[in-house]
């Protein structure tokens, strides 16, 4: 292979021909569909998030009718992922997508027309096929028994009347995945599907169905840069930073394919934090103007993939985001985060900085003050209320999902401890705490047995309800109870009246230039805030750099003509300024990917500016450094400015002649390669070429164990080592040396499979 991650290809009808019994579409990067009619199989390929929102929007999930019963279609199997991560997003969750299945298609419900016996069918490697049946479990019921609870931080007492709860959502008993779900393990020969369909893999994450003569090849690799698209497009919005706001950022659910799944974007004093991480995260902080590098924390109600499964866009930063929650709720998304990429519970704590939250008090953050409130679901879940001091009192926010109605609340009581349900005194104060006034309040109102009501809120005191979590048009009775709240609305609670982005911006510089008066650092902040409209161009290719931009807030990304590298440069980050110093012609085009906020200054200014405090050198080789850093796969994202300058400082050189070995054992670095070539062999073949950019060691890094194979130099080379200790701290380089180190794994022990040798 000519790198260490793959390519993208388009899906291949290998025989195609008029009359063709095999249907295959390519729905979206990473996600295709192949039906064989006559088989009775549908399968979809790939599950990234929001899988399902794509299949109804290219019209292979559609309502249909049959012996008077209302139903969808869709698939009844999935193939799954060779790999669990891609470009740093999950490629399998299948939670929705198996949802979908057994309840919207019917396959699970009595006297349904599509209650056959027959099962969703889940297929893959035996390590992915295993680790999705332990996922599944979690998403269905979180922590799994009592002592799971207490060990999590509940009392005795209060993890037996939530088990109780937790068997009557369950009826009566915790079914293992295979209870509801089939699996074929597609291993070195073809696997045989339902209706005689068959399924090979060529090479990783490349696959053959054969249908009697017919056959397909589907390729669920992502290209290098790309990532799953997102289903619904949410334009671009320009926030200003205000005291005490709600960004709304999503009021739709799981099966709204026009809509971001509910979750809330709040700011405080110039912080920015998240309420859950759905999927496709990562698109609405970028159509909000919010680099991941700005997000001072989340508050995460529970582990259902439509509030869970954006976690991994909160790895992509450079620092560790404070995690708020219940360390009951912590433990069931680190059980769940674990079974996705194999990787401990414990290391939960290395990409977040875990902050438990009291549950039922009021917990003090930085004079933001939060409440979570035990709230009766499948899973271990909370709402939060939210507020702060002002004038009269207090300034709140209520955020209620996932909630139940009153109705199935009701429905659950009962106070003989040796039965299933809830007792009639939790019930009271779920329901009391449900109703505590707030400014504004937001609403689950999906319904059904595991969501809310808007009805059971008509008589809210609170200041203004907000109706979200569903994917249906608000009747005319729920519109009389509340409002609903469109992409990127934002209702300001106390508003500014000081400018956060000018503090920011002298953080930035009195870091960047240690040592520098201050009053040398207000001479740089003496100038204009600019603003950039989506998609303008701040610095053209072969310009000259008249003005450096220091970016406030947003996201600018990087182009080179003739290259796939980019590079994406958010809030911290300087344009030009290697080109302010040289004089020379751009290399490159910085390009605004979102409404981008910056400091202007005038490149002769600067220049001076650098030259008068003496650090003429330094900067010039720091950003020589920084240069070539934004062009790694490792380290040309969610980079601040400060943390690339750590980088720069650390990193040592290290060269190789021709022919050398590079010798990683006990070494505590990652390597980076600078100039030249760098050839991975096992028993004599090369396996993998590492050029311009690429990491090596990883594995020691991370794990303490050697890298696989025999590393040489292919021409004379110019390595970065990269103290290991440094790159850990660095949640979003540590994911993807992670991705690289299980996509390297699996490469190589399918070679040495088709060697016919065990690994």
């Amino acid at each position: 292979m000519s790198s260490s991650r793959g390519q993208s290809r388009s899906v291949q009808k290998t025989k195609p021909a008029p009359g063709s019994r095999m249907r295959v579409v390519a729905v979206s990067p990473g996600i295709s569909w192949v039906e064989v009619p006559e088989a009775d199989l549908r399968v979809m390929c790939g599950c990234p998030a929001d899988s399902v929102k794509h299949l109804i929007k290219r019209g292979l999930i559609v309502p249909t009718e049959r012996a008077g019963v209302t139903f969808e279609t869709g698939p009844n199997a999935i193939l799954l992922s060779d790999v669990s991560l891609q470009n740093g997003a999950f490629c399998n969750l299948s939670e929705f997508p198996i949802l979908q299945m057994l309840y919207r298609q019917g396959m699970l419900l009595p006297n349904h027309p599509n209650c056959t016996g027959r099962k969703p069918l889940i297929m893959g490697l035996a390590q992915q096929v295993d680790a999705q049946l332990d996922y599944v479990m979690r998403g269905n019921y979180g922590l799994l028994s009592e002592a799971e609870m207490m060990a999590a931080g509940v009392s005795e007492e209060m993890a037996q009347e939530w088990m109780r709860m937790k068997l009557r959502f369950a009826f009566g008993a915790i079914r293992p995945p295979q209870d509801l779900l089939d699996t074929c393990v597609i291993g070195d020969g073809p696997a045989i599907l339902p209706g005689g369909v068959t399924v090979r893999r060529i090479e990783l994450n490349v696959f053959e169905f054969s249908y009697d003569d017919e056959a397909a090849v589907i390729d669920l690799n992502l290209a290098m840069g790309r990532t799953y698209e997102t289903p619904y497009h949410l334009g671009y919005h320009d926030l200003e930073r205000e005291y005490f706001s709600v960004v709304h950022s999503g009021e739709g659910d799981g099966w709204d394919a026009e809509r971001a799944a509910v979750s809330t974007i709040m700011m405080f004093q110039g912080k920015i934090y998240l309420i859950d991480a759905g999927p496709n995260i990562h698109a609405t902080l970028q159509a909000l103007g919010i680099g991941v590098q700005e997000v001072d924390g989340i508050f995460h109600t529970h582990c259902h993939d439509d509030h869970f499964c954006g976690l991994t866009t909160l790895f992509r930063a450079d620092h560790r985001i404070k995690y708020f929650a219940h360390s009951s709720v912590r433990a069931s998304v680190a059980k769940k985060l674990s079974a996705l990429t194999a990787i401990s519970e414990e290391s939960f704590g290395e990409y977040f900085e875990i902050c438990d939250l009291e549950l039922g008090a009021w917990n003090d953050i930085d004079g933001l003050e939060v409440m979570p409130i035990f709230s009766p679901h499948p899973v271990e879940t909370t709402v939060f209320h939210f507020r702060t001091p002002w004038e009269d009192g207090y300034r709140s926010y209520a955020h209620l999902a996932d909630i139940v109605s009153l109705d199935v609340l009701g429905q659950m009581v009962d106070d003989d401890e040796t039965h299933h349900g809830i007792s009639s005194r939790l019930m009271r104060q779920v329901w009391d705490d449900y109703l505590i006034p707030a400014d504004i309040k937001k609403l689950d109102i999906g319904g059904g047995l595991i969501h809310g009501c808007a009805e059971d809120f008509r008589e809210d005191k609170s200041g203004k309800i907000i109706l979200a979590h569903t994917a249906l048009a608000l009747t005319r009775t729920q519109k009389s109870i509340g409002s609903g709240a469109p992409f990127g609305t934002v209702d300001a609670l106390i508003p500014s009246f000081q400018e956060y982005r000018l503090r920011s911006a002298h953080g930035y510089l009195a870091e960047y230039f240690l040592g520098v008066p201050e009053h040398q650092i207000r001479i740089l902040l003496n100038h204009p805030v600019v603003t950039f409209n989506p998609e303008t161009i701040l610095l053209r290719e072969g310009s000259f750099c008249d003005s450096i931009y220091l970016i406030l807030t947003g996201l600018v990304e990087t182009i080179e003509a003739d290259s796939d590298r980019s590079a994406v440069l958010s809030a911290g980050a300087m344009v030009g300024e290697s080109y302010a110093l040289s004089g020379e012609g751009s290399l490159e085009t910085f390009r605004a990917l979102s409404f981008v906020r910056a400091l202007k200054v005038p490149s002769a200014l600067y220049r001076s500016f650098v030259e008068r405090n003496e650090m003429t050198e330094r900067i010039c080789r720091l950003s020589d450094l920084r240069n070539f850093f934004n062009h790694t796969w490792l380290f040309g994202e969610s980079l601040s400015n400060l943390t690339e300058v750590r980088i720069a400082e650390a990193s040592e050189s290290y060269y190789l002649a021709t022919g050398e070995t590079l010798d990683t054992a006990n070494q505590d670095f990652v390597y980076l390669v600078r100039d030249g070539m760098l050839e991975r062999s096992i028993d004599g073949s090369v396996v993998e070429y590492c050029g311009i950019g690429e990491p090596i060691n990883e594995s020691e890094v991370l794990f303490g164990l050697p890298p696989l194979g025999r590393i040489t130099a292919g021409m004379r080379s110019e390595l970065l080592m990269v103290p290991g200790s440094l790159v850990r701290d660095i949640p979003v380089a540590r994911w993807k040396l992670l991705e690289l180190h299980q996509r390297r794994m699996r490469t190589f022990s399918s070679l040495q499979q088709q060697r016919g040798e065990s690994y």
